[in-house]
């Protein structure tokens, strides 16, 4: 990683790479930002359109169209390239389109001679990830998805909106697969550090714990709502991308739900799921594992079988 710079890459300069480009820029998350694009040229126009805002951004940033051998000292590369998700298309009808591109896209990173954190967007983010590490051959704690840090987001702002609190004081999390398998360990769902059911049983009524499986099935289907109202999702995701980075780049040592290999961790080894783990200069310094009840156990056991025959399906 480099010593007296902040350089993050993003190579793939879509909807998904710009939001996060953008997003970094107003944050102040680096000094260095990279853009690479089979597509040259909109690279280009993208890095003169963003340059041209620096003015009014709050700190100093150099923002570049590049290629991969910028990659070579960068702390970290953003992977968002890929095809997008088209209105009732699930994140597994993206597996072997995308896996095409990670092809393409994995080798010229490794042998710019990148010594970084690789953090990979794009969808499906588990199976991607697992794809970047394989290609790759980099340590496992290099390499990880975005996995279920938006879910975690759009489930702690709902239930926020639901209790009339500051999402910043629920701490729950979507656990699994960012997909249809992934789910809510409600057992570990706090409003400060009150269980929300014991929110709810002592409510008089105002709160109803049948919410939370209503709360949870709208955090899930959240995408495709988007998706179908818009074409896209691609802000959140940028967010929470300038989010995790900050915390690989500040060493924070945060606990974020990223999409990281497993490696006996609820029983489960060999694939690559969201749940939190804990962030720095390093990438994933550790899963923090949550103690979950048996059945959520079974749930999380299920979710990373269906990742798994993903992976399976790629032959990797």
């Amino acid at each position: 990683m480099a010593e007296n710079k902040r350089k993050v890459a993003v190579v793939g300069a879509g909807l998904v790479g710009m939001s996060f480009a953008y997003a970094a820029l107003v944050d102040g998350l680096c000094d260095e930002l990279v853009l690479i694009d089979i597509d040259q040229r909109r690279a280009m126009g993208e890095a003169m359109d963003l340059g041209h805002g620096l003015a009014f951004a709050g700190a100093r940033t150099v923002v570049y169209a590049g290629s991969y051998p910028d990659c070579a000292d960068a702390d970290v590369v953003v992977i968002s390239a890929g095809v997008s998700q088209k209105p009732g298309e699930s994140r597994r009808d993206l597996l072997r389109r995308n896996a095409e591109v990670f092809a393409t896209v994995i080798d010229p990173i490794r042998c710019s001679g990148f010594g970084g954190i690789l953090l990979v967007a794009t969808n499906p983010v588990d199976v991607m990830a697992y794809t970047a590490w394989k290609l790759s051959g980099f340590p496992a704690h290099r390499v990880f998805g975005t996995g279920t840090a938006l879910d975690t987001a759009r489930l702690r702002y709902l239930l926020g909106a639901y209790f009339q609190v500051d999402p910043r004081n629920i701490h729950a999390y979507v656990l699994g697969e960012h997909g249809d398998s992934e789910f809510v360990p409600w057992s570990q769902a706090t409003l400060g550090s009150k269980s929300v059911y014991d929110v709810c049983d002592q409510s008089a009524g105002r709160f109803r714990a049948q919410e939370m499986e209503r709360i949870s099935e709208e955090v899930r289907d959240a995408a495709q709502q988007i998706i179908a109202a818009k074409k896209a999702t691609y802000y959140g995701i940028g967010m929470a991308l300038v989010r995790i980075t900050r915390a690989i780049l500040g060493g924070e040592n945060s606990v974020l739900t990223v999409s990281a290999l497993l490696q006996g961790e609820y029983g489960q080894s060999g694939v690559f799921a969201g749940m939190p783990c804990i962030l720095n200069r390093e990438g994933v310094d550790r899963v923090l594992e949550l103690r979950l009840t048996p059945g959520e156990r079974e749930q999380f056991a299920r979710s990373c079988a269906v990742i798994r025959a993903c992976c399976d399906e790629l032959g990797l």
